[in-house]
C-alpha cells in the first residue's frame, strides 16, 4: 500500500488560516503581496505566453490552458489568470482561505476551481495541468524535495512551473523579517523563518532532483525610495522567481 505524501507543516498553516480574512485588504497584513503582484503578473504571463505561444495582445490568451495556483490563498493570482481565459484551480492546505477566495470570485463574476487540498493529494489523484504556480509556498512546506516532485508529478508533458521565494542571506534576514516584520510591520512577527528560506542555486537543485528542467531565474527587487518593485536579471539577493519544464519524456 502506499504511503500517502504529505508536506503540510501545521504550524505554517496556523499563521496562515490566523490571517485568512485580509487577503484582498490592500493594507492588511498581506499588503506585500498586492504590491509586488504586478510584478509576479508581468514574470508569470510573459513566461507563459512565450512557452505556449500566447499573444498577451489579445482578449484571453490563455484560453484553453489548465493552471493549477498551489497555495493560493485569497486568489490573488486566481483571478487574473481566469481573466485571461484560463481554466484556473486553486488550492491550499489552509481551509479558510478557500471560502475568502470563493466569495470574492463570486463578487468579481469569475469562476474558479478552489479546493482546500495539497499538491501532493492531487497529484496521487492523477491531476494535471499546463502551467503550476507555487509562488511563495516552497519556505514554508516541511519537505521541499517532495514538494516540489509533487509538483512535477502535476505537470503535464512539456508544462510549465513558475516558483518564487526568498533568498537566505543577511539581507533577506534584514528586508524579509526585520524590515517586514518588525519595522513595517506588514506581516507578523515569525511569519517566515530564515533557516527554511532557499538559495536560487538550492532551488535549481531541489527542481532538478524533482524531475523538472529549470529554464529562467530573476530576481523581484524592491525599490524603497519608489515604493516599487521590478524584475531583475541580476539581482537575486532577496525575493526571485523561477521557470521550470517537465520534460516531454
Amino acid at each position: 500500500m502506499q504511503t500517502e505524501r504529505n508536506t503540510v507543516d501545521p504550524a505554517e498553516i496556523a499563521k496562515f488560516e490566523a490571517m485568512a480574512t485580509e487577503w484582498w485588504d490592500l493594507d492588511g497584513k498581506f499588503k506585500p503581496l498586492h504590491m509586488l503582484n504586478p510584478t509576479r503578473l508581468d514574470y508569470i504571463t510573459r513566461q507563459i505566453a512565450a512557452e505556449f505561444g500566447r499573444n498577451l495582445g489579445t482578449d484571453m490568451p490563455f484560453e484553453g490552458l489548465r493552471i493549477l495556483d498551489i497555495g493560493c490563498g485569497g486568489g490573488l493570482l486566481c483571478e487574473p489568470m481566469a481573466r485571461l481565459g484560463a481554466i484556473v484551480v486553486g488550492a491550499d492546505a489552509a481551509g479558510g482561505n478557500i471560502p475568502v477566495a470563493q466569495t470574492h470570485a463570486e463578487k468579481s463574476g469569475l469562476k474558479i476551481d478552489y479546493r482546500h487540498t495539497t499538491a501532493e493529494a492531487m497529484a496521487d489523484n492523477g491531476e494535471q495541468f499546463d502551467v503550476v504556480l507555487n509562488m511563495e509556498v516552497v519556505e514554508h512546506v516541511a519537505d521541499p524535495l517532495t514538494y516540489l516532485t509533487a509538483c512535477h508529478d502535476l505537470l503535464k508533458p512539456n508544462g510549465m512551473h513558475i516558483c518564487s521565494t526568498i533568498n537566505r542571506n543577511p539581507k533577506s534576514f534584514g528586508m524579509a523579517i526585520i524590515g517586514a516584520e518588525w519595522v513595517m510591520r506588514w506581516l507578523p512577527k515569525g511569519t517566515h523563518e530564515w533557516h527554511k528560506f532557499i538559495t536560487p542555486d538550492e532551488l535549481f537543485d531541489l527542481l532538478r532532483g524533482a524531475g523538472l528542467n529549470p529554464v529562467d531565474r530573476k530576481g523581484f527587487q524592491f525599490n524603497p525610495l519608489a515604493w516599487t518593485w521590478r524584475i531583475s536579471d541580476r539581482d537575486l539577493s532577496v525575493n526571485y522567481v523561477t521557470a521550470s519544464l517537465r520534460p516531454a519524456s
